[in-house]
């Protein structure tokens, strides 16, 4: 199969293909649910569990992206099921994610990752912003666990939360997102804690600023971008394959005795603080 930058990941100054670490069949006959799946870190992660074997599952809110990132997956040779759904509607997601499960026969895997950010300090934020991102953030994570509970019971499945360093370090100008990810984690893990007796296992990613997403574009747009690769210890932003790759590690038998977790992949980028980030926004901020 010709190697595409989503199937690709950097070892030892090398670039080799997920497939050449783990079996190209790990996941064949699994179905993953991916909320927000149709861009971004999202699909980079669907790309990831479907080049090896899984079938894909995605919801969003737009169709148009959703039928295009289908037809992307599709080139893997695997099964994609996609339909609109907004996670803050938690009767429209339940449905959806029953359908996916009918059309596929379970549920195996479920990435909470649909998300929202802007920069916003907090005295010029409005309720209504405020609640927007906790409600998309978090609300609308429990609401993808809410739903899928039954499949990921009936599979012994787990749950893999989308974070962000943000929920355990203050940045300024995203104290909506710091509230909702600290949620996220904290729901991840009572999750752990209770559904372990199920055999679900439940752990979240923190991805550091990855590269040609709309998440970077909003939060380092222009040379602001290269500026905040300067203060990341490895030097660079992430690949959408780097948070892919951990993601199918969580989700494969190598992790079957990790659940509660909080997995950092992020270059370092959080070892130094957020005050590189701050003087950076301020600065953005004065000139706009």
């Amino acid at each position: 199969m010709k190697l595409t930058s989503m199937s690709k990941l950097q070892l030892m100054g090398e670039t080799m293909s997920v497939t050449d670490i783990f079996k190209s069949d790990l996941f064949k006959g699994k179905n993953v649910f991916i909320t927000g799946g149709g861009s971004g870190i999202n699909l980079g992660i669907a790309h990831s569990f479907a080049s090896l074997g899984a079938n894909i599952a995605i919801c969003g809110r737009t169709e148009e992206k959703l039928a295009k990132a289908a037809d992307q997956l599709k080139s893997h040779g695997i099964e994609v099921f996609y339909d609109t759904a907004d996670v803050r509607d938690a009767d429209r997601l339940k449905d959806v994610v029953d359908k996916s499960a009918e059309v596929l026969g379970s549920i195996d895997v479920l990435v909470a990752a649909a998300a929202g950010n802007f920069l916003c300090m907090a005295n010029k934020m409005s309720t209504n912003a405020f609640k927007s991102v906790i409600d998309i953030d978090l609300l609308g994570s429990f609401n993808a666990c809410s739903a899928a509970f039954p499949h990921l019971k009936a599979s012994k499945g787990n749950i893999i939360f989308i974070s962000a360093g943000m929920s355990y370090m203050p940045y300024t100008a995203q104290c909506h997102v710091g509230a909702a990810k600290a949620g996220i984690d904290n729901l991840m893990k009572n999750l752990a804690l209770e559904w372990g007796r199920y055999g679900i296992r439940s752990n979240s990613i923190v991805p550091g600023p990855i590269a040609g997403t709309e998440g970077v574009s909003r939060l380092a747009p222009g040379e602001m971008a290269e500026k905040f690769s300067h203060l990341i210890p490895l030097g660079r932003m992430g690949d959408k394959a780097e948070i892919g790759n951990v993601a199918v590690f969580l989700a494969s038998p190598l992790a079957s005795y990790i659940t509660g977790s909080v997995v950092v992949v992020d270059g370092g980028q959080n070892l130094p603080g957020s005050g590189g980030f701050t003087h950076l926004v301020s600065q953005m901020m004065k000139g706009s």
